[in-house]
């Protein structure tokens, strides 16, 4: 059997560049080489070992140490084989390059009839692998042909900005609205740009690192602030005559946030929480109720928005480019993983290249 390199998860801190089997491409199936895939941040918590993956995943009795564990699921790559009837399935050609969504839905249960495919309680399985130099698509995985304008470091983002794109559009923005974007890393640096693009009467990004929030500038905030040097209460509250922000979208994770949130949002505000937390949040329930009557939505995965996202990257929309701080070879994987806690280095979203 042919053979490649990718890279393999043994356990906490233990992910190794190994070769395996090449996949093959059976009925319904599309083959693809690899030509950039990205590392989220569940893949970094599942290698240093900390939640909530790890402990929901043993909670489902999974064991994150079988053979051959490729992780990866932020990708983009050259298809090189098609299995029967996987043309006509997919509207691929050979050659072409290719992105596909992170889960299988069922397309039958009472969320996929609904058009929330995103939250199918039936999934026939999922689309991932990518750290390895060939990964294939299963028959029914949700398929996007990438356009020839948009490069393969671009598209490998496209999984993430869809992410932000679904978060932008939960929030529902208007007009007339003050936004805060809180946390500038890959999902919020996407919300923030694709936000922008509502037009929304002022923008404004949090994050405790400076570098983040002169980005966030560039990319299109009126304003960013450090939580940790700025009264952001105090900041908000005078850019609004007091009254306090429309629209906060949290994408830091941070239970700190969270009640910056309450605080900051005026009465009859609208909080998009989209971070996935590893502490539970302490927060006071009368400002939803009593005092502000704020309205609370979450954030889970991208439905309907790869061809959105696609489209903002075609269109020079959205600046994937300089959302990427770090490209590695796939052999490179620690250093690779350990990029975004170097002291001093600012870091959005991380690369590997096959």
């Amino acid at each position: 059997m042919e053979k490649m390199h990718a890279i393999v998860a043994h356990g906490a801190q233990d992910f190794q560049y190994e070769e395996i089997d090449k996949p093959a491409a059976g009925p319904g199936e599309v083959l693809i080489k690899v030509d950039a895939t990205g590392i989220c941040a569940s893949e970094r918590s599942i290698w240093k070992g900390g939640d909530p993956w790890s402990v929901r995943a043993e909670a489902a009795g999974y064991d994150w140490k079988p053979v051959q564990y490729v992780p990866g699921h932020e990708f983009a790559g050259t298809v090189v084989e098609m299995g029967e009837d996987a043309a006509e399935a997919t509207g691929l050609q050979i050659g072409d390059m290719a992105t596909a969504e992170i889960l299988i839905p069922c397309r039958t249960c009472f969320y996929c009839v609904r058009g929330l495919y995103h939250l199918c309680i039936a999934r026939t399985g999922g689309v991932g692998r990518s750290w390895a130099e060939f990964m294939k698509f299963p028959a029914g995985a949700l398929v996007w042909k990438i356009p020839e304008g948009v490069s393969a470091q671009e598209a490998a983002l496209i999984e993430p900005l869809a992410c932000s794109a679904h978060g932008v559009e939960r929030a529902n923005i208007g007009p007339e609205d003050t936004v805060v974007v809180s946390g500038l890393g890959s999902i919020g640096m996407g919300m923030l740009q694709i936000a922008r693009l509502k037009t929304p009467y002022r923008l404004i990004g949090l994050d405790i690192d400076d570098k983040l929030c002169e980005i966030a500038v560039e990319l299109g905030a009126d304003h960013a602030f450090n939580p940790k040097t700025t009264d952001v209460d105090a900041a908000i509250e005078e850019l609004t005559d007091g009254i306090g922000c429309d629209i906060y979208l949290e994408a830091s994770g941070s239970p700190a946030a969270l009640e910056t949130a309450f605080q900051v949002l005026r009465k009859r505000g609208r909080l998009m929480v989209y971070g996935v937390y590893r502490s539970k949040a302490t927060l006071d329930f009368n400002e939803v109720s009593e005092f502000k009557e704020l309205e609370i939505v979450g954030g889970h995965l991208s439905p309907w928005t790869y061809p959105l996202v696609i489209q903002y990257l075609e269109r020079g929309l959205i600046d994937a480019q300089r959302m990427i701080t770090d490209v590695f070879p796939l052999s490179e994987i620690t250093a690779a993983l350990e990029a975004k806690d170097k002291p001093g280095h600012t870091s959005i979203k991380t690369l590997l290249i096959p």
